[in-house]
């Protein structure tokens, strides 16, 4: 397979997602069964979170105390600027899509950079890896924080589906884990860095169970007759120009602020991606009820799209620095 097909084919883990959505689709968790379903992915959620303390170094969060500037930049586009973009859209536009899909877009506006793909991004145009990497790391270990509370006040004044009582279990089935996680770290992180395979088996097998049973929750209550394929449609558009929205004003914003060009490349990736493996466990465990299902639908969408794009710009900042660069690509969910 080519590189250049490569960079349109979907990425295989969002196969393997949808495939979950047609199982709960066809056979949806109900009962007792939903019950046990429910607990195993609870304690899967808390196993993933407890893995990503263990696996954070420390020397990152260190690190983000210094280039205060790249990083706050990165923040606040991702923590700030986001958010309103998807608070301006849906101001703009209520009646384009369904209450539960909004609340969707909204959530994925609220949560953190992603972690492998925008260091390898950055990597593969020739920015700031140093720098990225510190970013991915701070936002999301605040996001464990600030995508509950930013949720909370951008969906309050909407009668939305928000469970309050939510906040507490972010506290207890994620940022308690985490930090466990990062205090083992002198005791596990030589076993982490052996075991990244299986480490990374255990966060994507974690999303696949949150996604089936966050489906067939919506599945019972009739989401599939909220998504007729127009719709669809209209929503891939949403996430499409809100992607390219933030991906011109980031750029722009830090060549207005002059960064260098490592720097804007770091800050154009780790200020404009949304993280799939955060993203998913914050969801159940934020959201109430059958919602849940169709708030995912625009962050997996969002999420396919970012790797598209990004792949691509990833090579035009690279060819633009050396014209005779050849294609490459490097693939991740995260």
């Amino acid at each position: 397979m080519t590189d250049a097909l490569r960079k349109v084919l979907p990425d295989p883990f969002i196969a393997v997602l949808l495939l979950a959505v047609a199982a709960a689709s066809i056979v949806p968790a109900s009962g007792a069964v939903s019950v046990v379903i429910g607990n195993v992915t609870t304690a899967a959620i808390v196993l993933l979170f407890f893995l990503h303390g263990v696996r954070l170094p420390r020397e990152s969060l260190a690190a983000a105390l210094r280039h205060w500037k790249l990083h706050l930049t990165i923040l606040g586009s991702t923590y700030v600027f986001i958010p309103l973009v998807g608070l301006t859209l849906e101001a703009l536009l209520p009646g384009l899509l369904p209450q539960p899909l909004w609340l969707g877009i909204l959530f994925l506006c609220a949560l953190p950079s992603t972690v492998q793909s925008s260091i390898a991004f950055t990597s593969m145009a020739g920015g700031n890896v140093a720098g990225a990497v510190a970013s991915a790391a701070a936002s999301n270990v605040l996001g464990v924080v600030l995508t509950p509370l930013i949720v909370g006040l951008m969906i309050q004044a909407q009668d939305a589906s928000l469970s309050f009582a939510g906040v507490w279990k972010i506290v207890l089935q994620l940022l308690v884990p985490f930090t466990i996680g990062h205090l083992c770290r002198p005791l596990l992180g030589a076993w982490a860095s052996r075991s990244r395979r299986l480490l990374s088996l255990t966060d994507r097998g974690t999303i696949v169970l949150a996604v089936y049973s966050a489906f067939s929750a919506a599945v019972i209550a009739g989401i599939w007759r909220q998504l007729a394929p127009a719709r669809l449609l209209l929503l891939l558009a949403v996430c499409g120009f809100m992607l390219g929205v933030i991906l011109l004003a980031v750029r722009y914003g830090a060549r207005l602020m002059r960064f260098s060009r490592e720097d804007e490349i770091a800050i154009v990736f780790c200020g404009s991606q949304k993280s799939l493996v955060s993203g998913v466990p914050m969801a159940r465990v934020l959201l109430a009820g059958p919602d849940v299902g169709a708030a995912l639908v625009p962050l997996m969408i969002f999420h396919q799209l970012q790797l598209m794009v990004a792949a691509w710009l990833a090579q035009r900042y690279r060819s633009a620095a050396d014209p005779r660069a050849e294609p490459e690509l490097t693939r991740n969910t995260r």
